[in-house]
């Protein structure tokens, strides 16, 4: 299989520093997109597999919120051309399974050849795992066209690499999982970049009170910048608040953007009859919580997983470029940090202490105007 050598940020071992190291990227195949990458945001997943709160095989290179210009297609690639700005996403459509022909693609079924093999290998010839599909801690990646959307060429890669994943995953839980209608009261546990996103979302479909619950002040700040009309720290009675707030009715839906087994409990306190409980943070393996089964069913209340804001990219994403264009969308004051490619590790570290909204790696700065 013919390959180019990239530089990428590899993890050997979960919880170690990442390395910069010369590896070798396969060309794009049947169906794929090469994409040199400009500028990748870090997620909160990224940094679970990064740690090992989540099993990947090893070595393996992460990231998975980019974007980019392409540089090469593969057979049978249509509707991008070389020198395009694209958003890259974790999400692949296979385009015939069952999901895929309903507009589900963020649960397709299908089958891949990176699934078997990755594009990526060492000096050695040896496998690097493509972790979450996309490996975008590097300076190109190839991935299935499902994957690439052409992005607005007035929107700046940087503020473009945001939409492959935290905002379409938080404005999405709110408008694909949760439909949320004008005047609703809604709650939101969790301020990160993500949790922000389900605020701006909330705002934009109009709800009636949107409550941001984050024991971190300086988020609470910030979610008031994006549309919350309340906020509620740590040392608050979460359910007093939220009764007070919306007159005793108590929340028509709540999203737990936070990966805390306890949050999720905390939101059936303050869920009202006929209400939504979104989960949209992905806890670590094995983390469960429990629920009274009985009050779910007698208030007729769901509970919703909201992989990924159940984005359908080659929709979704023109349309939130679209929302930002038109200064409807808030981007440019989710990124609180830009990291050269060799800082990286500096990147993921102040993520980790909760000091970023988003935080930025820059790998190609001459693409980002």
């Amino acid at each position: 299989m013919p390959n180019s050598p990239i530089r990428a940020a590899v993890s050997r071992d979960p919880g170690a520093l990442l390395h910069l190291e010369d590896l070798h990227l396969a060309d794009p195949g049947l169906g794929e997109v090469r994409v040199r990458v400009a500028a990748a945001a870090i997620c909160g997943s990224d940094l679970a597999y990064i740690d090992g709160e989540w099993e990947s095989a090893r070595p393996a290179v992460f990231g998975h919120e980019a974007a980019g210009v392409v540089e090469s297609l593969g057979p049978g690639v249509t509707g991008v051309d070389v020198g395009d700005r694209v958003v890259v996403t974790l999400v692949r459509s296979c385009g015939s399974c069952r999901y895929c022909v309903r507009g589900e693609p963020v649960a397709c079924a299908g089958s891949f050849p990176s699934d078997a093999r990755s594009p990526i290998c060492d000096h050695l010839g040896m496998q690097v795992e493509q972790g979450l599909r996309v490996a975008a801690f590097a300076t190109a990646v190839v991935a299935h066209r499902s994957q690439v959307v052409r992005i607005d060429s007035r929107i700046g890669l940087d503020m473009a690499a945001l939409l492959s994943c935290g905002v379409s995953t938080g404005v999405g839980a709110v408008f694909n999982t949760a439909s949320v209608p004008p005047g609703s009261h809604v709650v939101v546990l969790g301020c990160g970049g993500v949790g922000l996103n389900v605020v701006q979302g909330a705002r934009l479909a109009e709800a009636a009170t949107v409550t941001a619950v984050d024991p971190d002040p300086r988020k609470q700040v910030a979610a008031r910048r994006f549309g919350a009309t309340h906020t509620i720290g740590s040392g608050d009675d979460v359910e007093a608040a939220v009764s007070e707030t919306t007159r005793g009715e108590m929340a028509d839906y709540v999203f737990v953007a936070t990966s805390s087994a306890t949050a999720v409990e905390a939101g059936f306190g303050v869920l009202a009859r006929m209400g939504a409980l979104v989960l949209v943070g992905m806890p670590p393996t094995g983390v469960t919580a429990s629920l009274d089964t009985g009050s779910v069913a007698a208030f007729n209340q769901r509970v919703l997983g909201s992989k990924m804001g159940t984005c359908r990219p080659a929709e979704d994403i023109p349309r939130l470029a679209a929302l930002y264009r038109a200064g409807h969308l808030q981007l440019d004051s989710l990124i609180t940090g830009r990291f050269p490619f060799e800082h990286i590790n500096e990147a993921l570290e102040s993520t980790r202490r909760g000091d970023a909204l988003r935080n930025l790696v820059i790998m190609a700065d001459e693409l980002i105007p």
